[in-house]
C-alpha cells in the first residue's frame, strides 16, 4: 500500500512540474529576432569559442547587435561574406589564422626527469612539476588534441602535437588549453619568422643539459638582424614584425634552429 501511495504522489507531482514548467516557458518566452536566426544558420555550427563569445547562438546576436563580422575563425572568409551579405555591409578582408607549437622539444631531445606516474593530463603533470628536465616546454600528454573541434590535432611519435594546418581554423581553443603557453596562433598563408621555443631559463649551460634543441640565449639572432628588429624577452628573441623583412639571416645563424622562416608549412584550410 505504501508503495502504491508513492507511486501516486510522484506521478501526481511529476505532472503538477511539468505543468508549472510548460507555464513558465509560455510566460517568459521571448520571440527570437528574425535576423539574429538568419546569422545563426550562417554559422558554422561549431560552437568553438574562437570568436570571443558563448558558441554560435552568442556570437548571432553579437552580429546582430553590430559586433564584427570576421570573427568566426571555423567559417573563415565564406562565413565572413555570408554574415556580410545578412547584415547588408561590404564583405571585409579575413586573415586566416593557424596554430603553431614554439616547442621542438621531443621525447628523444629533451630528457625527462623519471618515470611519471600521475594523471596523464598536460594539467595534472604541471601540478606535480612537469615531466621534464626543462619546465617551460610542451608536458606531451596531448589536452590541446583532446580540445580541438576541427581534427587538426594530433600527438606524433615525438610525444609532440603536431598541427593538420589544412584543418586548423585558428579558433584559438588549443592556445587557451596549454597549460605551457607553447602552441601561439599566427596569420597564416604568408611567410613569417618565429622562434620555436618556450624555454626562459636565462641560465645558458642549463639549457642544453635539458633539452638539445633549445634557444641558448647567445644572441646571434639580434646581433646578426639586418633590420635589427630581434629583441630578447625573458630570454626568448621576439621579433618585431613590423621590420622583419624575413631575409632568414637569423635562421642560417642559428646555431640550435630555433628560429625558422615558416612558409610552405603555413597553408592554411577554410
Amino acid at each position: 500500500m505504501i508503495i502504491v501511495i508513492t507511486a501516486a504522489f510522484a506521478a501526481l507531482l511529476a505532472f503538477i512540474l511539468g505543468l508549472a514548467l510548460g507555464l513558465f516557458k509560455e510566460i517568459f518566452y521571448v520571440e527570437e529576432d528574425p535576423l539574429t536566426g538568419r546569422l545563426r544558420e550562417a554559422l558554422p555550427g561549431a560552437n568553438c569559442g574562437g570568436c570571443g563569445f558563448p558558441g554560435c547562438d552568442g556570437y548571432a546576436a553579437a552580429v546582430a547587435g553590430g559586433a564584427d563580422i570576421t570573427r568566426c575563425a571555423a567559417g573563415g572568409k565564406a562565413t565572413a561574406g555570408a554574415l556580410a551579405a545578412i547584415m547588408g555591409v561590404a564583405a571585409a578582408e579575413v586573415t586566416p589564422m593557424v596554430s603553431v607549437r614554439c616547442c621542438l622539444g621531443g621525447k628523444d631531445v629533451a630528457l625527462p626527469k623519471g618515470i611519471y606516474t600521475g594523471i596523464k593530463t598536460c594539467h595534472g603533470a604541471k601540478l606535480a612539476g612537469g615531466v621534464k628536465l626543462c619546465t617551460y616546454g610542451c608536458i606531451g600528454f596531448g589536452d590541446c588534441v583532446g580540445v580541438c573541434k576541427f581534427g587538426a590535432l594530433s600527438m606524433g611519435g615525438d610525444m609532440l602535437p603536431h598541427v593538420d594546418r589544412t584543418k586548423c581554423t585558428g579558433c584559438k581553443i588549443c592556445a587557451a588549453e596549454c597549460p605551457q603557453g607553447i602552441l601561439r596562433v599566427i596569420p597564416g598563408g604568408k611567410k613569417i619568422t618565429l622562434t620555436l621555443c618556450s624555454n626562459r631559463n636565462p641560465v645558458r649551460s642549463a639549457i642544453r643539459k635539458t633539452c638539445r634543441v633549445g634557444c641558448i640565449k647567445c644572441g646571434i639572432c639580434v646581433k646578426n638582424c639586418p633590420e635589427q628588429c630581434i629583441v630578447l624577452d625573458n630570454g626568448i628573441p621576439v621579433i618585431d614584425y613590423a621590420r622583419c623583412t624575413n631575409c632568414g639571416v637569423c635562421e642560417s645563424k642559428c646555431p640550435t634552429h630555433v628560429i625558422r622562416c615558416l612558409e610552405a608549412e603555413l597553408t592554411v584550410g577554410p
